[in-house]
């Protein structure tokens, strides 16, 4: 492990070859409201809110993965060895924004299972070079788990059934690993078992 970047951010026993970049929107509540803070009471009334949302989280999720899976087909219509680095960015690019916007959403319509995954989707993104076939299948099972996470209507951790699901993910990210050493760091942490 080099000296440079902390434990934390290696993921899959990788270093992060990109950052998702977390982009710092304008707080229009805040500008509204002042910096002051707001009452126990309206804290109170928001978070009733937010634990009685009713609204449906399927079409908003069905939204973003059908994005996923145009980003998927968009990096398996090229050749990506023939490709430049930036090229490449850009296919991943097109896989990472929905795999963060599921991670963002899931967790406030109560579908922590979904966010978990989309978190190791994202990690996934973050340390492969390019979007090769291989890899693509790879995020193919982890659209094609929070499609089944969100039709089941899974909320909460999902229990056991849970952690098997995201154990034979990250099996399936160490497999990949494995085939492509070429890609692999040698690196101390290990971050599947470091869970």
């Amino acid at each position: 492990m080099d000296n440079t970047t902390p434990p934390q951010y290696y993921h899959f026993n990788q270093k992060p070859v990109r950052r998702a970049e977390f982009i710092m929107p304008p707080n229009t509540l805040k500008a509204k409201v002042g910096s002051g803070g707001l009452s126990d009471e309206i804290l109170g009334k928001a978070q009733s809110l937010l634990e009685n949302n009713a609204v449906d989280f399927m079409p908003l999720a069905d939204m973003y993965l059908n994005t996923l899976i145009r980003g998927i087909d968009a990096a398996k219509d090229m050749n990506v060895d023939a490709l430049s680095a930036d090229d490449n960015e850009g296919l991943i690019s097109g896989m990472l924004y929905p795999a963060m916007q599921l991670k963002a959403n899931g967790g406030m319509f109560r579908y922590q299972m979904v966010t978990k995954i989309a978190d190791r989707l994202i990690q996934f993104l973050e340390v492969i070079a390019k979007p090769d076939l291989d890899a693509l299948e790879i995020v193919m099972a982890f659209q094609a788990t929070i499609r089944a996470v969100v039709l089941g209507r899974i909320t909460g951790d999902g229990g056991k059934h849970g952690q098997e699901l995201m154990r034979a993910l990250d099996q399936a990210c160490e497999r990949y690993f494995e085939r492509y050493p070429s890609t692999r760091e040698d690196l101390d942490h290990d971050y599947v078992n470091s869970l």
